[in-house]
């Protein structure tokens, strides 16, 4: 079983698994894992059904796929945009680390083919979202890197929220039927929030994961100081693919302009 907040630790490997597709009674459809690397390491991926998006999460890396090949360079998750390879089953991807890095790749099963697409942080929206409302408590960066827009052809979404420090997200409270998983990240390891999954709160640290099921409320909050850096990774339902979310009524008067 997938539990629905995790503190998930690196192995002798490097290895931290978040999620597994199948994982019994909370599935999120999905694997997602984040590989920890060190200066000159290579590590290769690749699969006969699932589609995979490989994220650069620190680090510098280079990625070869298809006789390509492009580099990603990250210091600060807050301050910069991602680096992102998503390619279709079947593609083998390597990344060679020239500084300590790490990556987070996420995959699943689907039945099409597609172009492989590398993206560059120009690549990716960069919104602003809740400013002016509420002394700018609910003000957020939400940056994403593909959905149903420009990726009808994947079964998956992946983007990135920073937080601001002292400030809400994934607020007003909603949901959707399809699954979600958080993976947050603080750059002072002593940083912590809180996460609200229906009517349960968890504490929020450097490295835990949410796995949110269809159809609960999810917002965020985290503490003063302390900006706050998620990944979201939806899995698309069959014949029901994320386009929007659905706001909990009760909270609609707050998104009036205060």
């Amino acid at each position: 079983m997938s539990e629905i907040f995790s503190y998930p630790e690196f192995d002798p490997k490097g290895v931290k698994t978040l999620t597994k597709a199948g994982d019994g009674e909370n599935d999120m459809l999905m694997d997602i894992a984040v590989y920890q690397m060190k200066a000159g390491e290579e590590l290769s991926f690749s699969s006969r059904s699932d589609e995979m998006a490989v994220l650069l999460l620190t680090g510098e890396i280079r990625f070869s796929w298809e006789e390509r090949e492009e580099w990603g360079k990250r210091s600060s998750l807050m301050e910069e945009g991602p680096y992102c390879l998503h390619v279709s089953k079947g593609v083998s991807v390597n990344v060679k680390a020239k500084e300590d890095s790490q990556v987070l790749v996420q995959s699943t099963k689907n039945d099409r083919t597609f172009d492989s697409v590398f993206y560059r942080p120009e690549d990716c929206t960069n919104d602003i979202f809740g400013e002016g409302l509420w002394e700018n408590k609910m003000k957020r960066t939400v940056r994403t890197i593909f959905d149903y827009g420009n990726a009808p052809y994947s079964n998956m979404v992946n983007g990135e929220v920073i937080n601001h420090q002292g400030g809400w997200s994934s607020y007003t409270p909603h949901d959707h039927p399809q699954p979600e998983v958080y993976y947050y990240r603080f750059e002072r390891p002593e940083g912590f929030g809180a996460c609200f999954i229906g009517e349960e709160a968890f504490k929020i640290k450097d490295g835990s994961c949410a796995a949110i099921p269809g159809g609960r409320t999810h917002p965020q909050v985290t503490a003063p100081g302390f900006p706050m850096y998620y990944c979201w990774m939806i899995r698309h339902l069959p014949g029901n693919p994320w386009t929007t979310r659905t706001d909990d009524p009760r909270y609609n008067w707050i998104k009036e302009v205060k």
